[in-house]
């Protein structure tokens, strides 16, 4: 595996909520910033040997827009 593909969505309460597709990872933070860490240290720990750890991760952000709908 060359990439693992993270959804991160806005909490509700504030902060963050990621998890890996296809593999069994979740995170949170308050910021982006502590979630990229959240995110690296997680993926190190998943795959501790270092040829079987992806060497690129991507943070796939999905945000929810209300858009008004004039009459």
């Amino acid at each position: 595996m060359t990439e693992i593909v993270f959804v991160v969505e806005e909490d509700l309460d504030g902060g963050y909520n990621d998890r890996a597709l296809r593999e069994s990872i979740l995170t949170q933070a308050d910021d982006m910033k502590s979630l990229i860490e959240m995110v690296r240290d997680a993926v190190h720990c998943h795959f501790p040997d270092e040829q079987n750890r992806p060497k690129v991760i991507r943070l796939h952000i999905v945000r929810d827009e209300l858009i008004p709908n004039p009459s």
